[in-house]
């Protein structure tokens, strides 16, 4: 289908796309690599009153590294980009890049795009969660930062307010005695998740003791990426990355859809989860 009829601005500076997003009204879309939205568009189901195109401003792109041992992606940043930046070192990260749709899409969709898009299926949302990412965004009134863990209010809806724009996202580097991994089972025809475990376990004296620290995100489950706490918790107890399977989707209603029931999605979150930590503990001795 061909969409509904709408204007177009393309900003030459993030100042200049934030003041013609100030006192928008809620209209207006931003698009930067456009893989998400333009499809909705085309068969109706977004209907913007006007796009704004900020696919250019090289000032949202690329990875550095900040205070801390942080890293601050850029929201511009693409999927093959990230994939081959150097500072890059976390397993999940490693895992997820090579397989997020097709090569147009890694090297034309953004990791700024994914976050903001919160499609529950997407892969990046899980994955920041357990890195424990902050966001950072922006409008014409100044700069806000947003723990990741607040930011997906819903599908398809985030803190993000109407006046902004996210700009960078903020996580912790590689560190030793850590291990990380993704894994994940896709809808063959999407390429979306049926179900993705994020995982990163590590000890937090960098010892050789036992695994002391775990965070367990998943995607495609819920109608919204979250922290697995109960399987943090049974993993913790046990030891045993089973016995976090076995409490992968605690505490939430598990989708059910053409794809797959709940049952079967279910089933499958506790494979992943433990799949993912088999792989991360490899990864953290």
């Amino acid at each position: 289908m061909i969409p509904v009829a709408f204007d177009y601005a393309r900003p030459t500076s993030l100042d200049e796309a934030l003041g013609l997003l100030a006192n928008d009204g809620g209209t207006t879309k931003v698009i930067a690599g456009g893989q998400s939205i333009l499809p909705l568009m085309k068969l109706r189901l977004a209907q913007p009153a006007r796009l704004i195109d900020i696919g250019r401003l090289a000032e949202l792109r690329g990875v550095r590294r900040i205070e801390g041992d942080r890293l601050a992606i850029g929201a511009l940043t693409t999927y093959d980009e990230l994939l081959r930046d150097p500072n890059i070192v976390h397993g999940l990260l490693r895992d997820a890049l090579p397989g997020i749709g097709d090569v147009q899409v890694r090297n034309r969709g953004t990791i700024g795009g994914a976050i903001a898009h919160a499609d529950p299926a997407s892969d990046m949302p899980a994955i920041l969660l357990a890195l424990e990412a902050d966001v950072v965004v922006r409008s014409s009134k100044g700069e806000r930062v947003i723990p990741i863990t607040t930011f997906f209010n819903g599908p398809f809806t985030t803190a993000l307010g109407a006046d902004e724009i996210l700009v960078e996202v903020r996580f912790l580097a590689g560190r030793d005695n850590y291990g990380s991994a993704y894994r994940s089972i896709e809808q063959p025809a999407s390429g979306y998740s049926l179900a993705g475990a994020a995982v990163i376990v590590g000890r937090k004296d960098r010892g050789s003791g036992p695994l002391d620290d775990v965070r367990i995100a998943l995607t495609g489950v819920a109608d919204t990426p979250y922290r697995a706490t109960a399987a943090e918790k049974a993993f913790l107890s046990s030891g045993k990355p089973a016995d976090a399977g076995a409490h992968a989707t605690d505490g939430v209603t598990v989708a059910s859809d053409i794809h797959a029931d709940a049952e079967f999605r279910a089933a499958v979150a506790a494979v992943q989860v433990r799949r993912a930590l088999e792989a991360a503990i490899a990864r953290a001795e």
